[in-house]
């Protein structure tokens, strides 16, 4: 049976300034402080992850520098491709708010765990909907091009609960009640004819 495995790893925790406000798909920088602290969990990843993959990113740079991270802990040095189908969700006019703002705007309830309930979509963004169709149709895009083999992604919480709801058939609120913290792996298999879901959300062993 031809199983492509999939490795998805949230990016690492973004500057506290950028944390303060709704960044969505805007570049922000990374907490260079978090960098330095959570060198064991680099490690760890380099040491867990498989080796050959293929690499993706997003277009963003907090995943491309998470990446480096992971590559000068231990792990062999490559060129990841950027697949812009990986990025975080859009919240369009919503960007760069702070979330005070938020509420006032909002047509549909909040989610108890996002600040928009799964099928609120910002003017000119996405909602968690689209994430999902779109995260989706990028796994099985993936699961064609490297049937057979294990795909290392590098990309974002939204993107990465969006992909678990994929698999598993389940809405976007449902999939807003997944916990997917920084550097977290999530990984996922697609069999010939299924999703299988290994692990969401798990730390890797230091």
């Amino acid at each position: 049976m031809t199983v492509t495995r999939f490795w998805l790893i949230r990016h690492a925790m973004v500057d506290e300034t950028a944390r303060a406000r709704l960044y969505g798909t805007m570049d922000v920088a990374l907490c260079e402080a978090a960098l330095l602290e959570q060198a064991p969990t680099y490690r760890a990843l380099a040491r867990c992850l498989p080796h050959p993959a293929a690499w993706r990113v997003s277009p963003l740079s907090r995943t491309h520098r998470t990446a480096e991270a992971i590559f000068a802990a231990g792990y062999p040095r490559l060129e990841p491709v950027v697949d812009p189908a990986l990025i975080e969700q859009n919240l369009g006019d919503w960007q760069g708010l702070a979330h005070a703002a938020l509420p006032a705007r909002l047509t549909l309830p909040a989610h108890a765990f996002w600040p928009l309930g799964g099928q609120e979509r910002p003017p000119g963004g996405e909602a968690i909907a689209d994430v999902i169709e779109r995260a989706g149709a990028a796994l099985e895009r993936l699961a064609g091009v490297h049937a057979g083999q294990d795909v290392i992604a590098i990309t974002h919480g939204g993107t990465i609960r969006a992909a678990v709801a994929h698999a598993l058939g389940i809405g976007p609120d449902n999939a807003l009640h997944l916990a997917i913290g920084n550097l977290s792996l999530t990984r996922l298999e697609r069999h010939a004819d299924a999703w299988r879901v290994v692990c969401v959300n798990a730390q890797p062993e230091q």
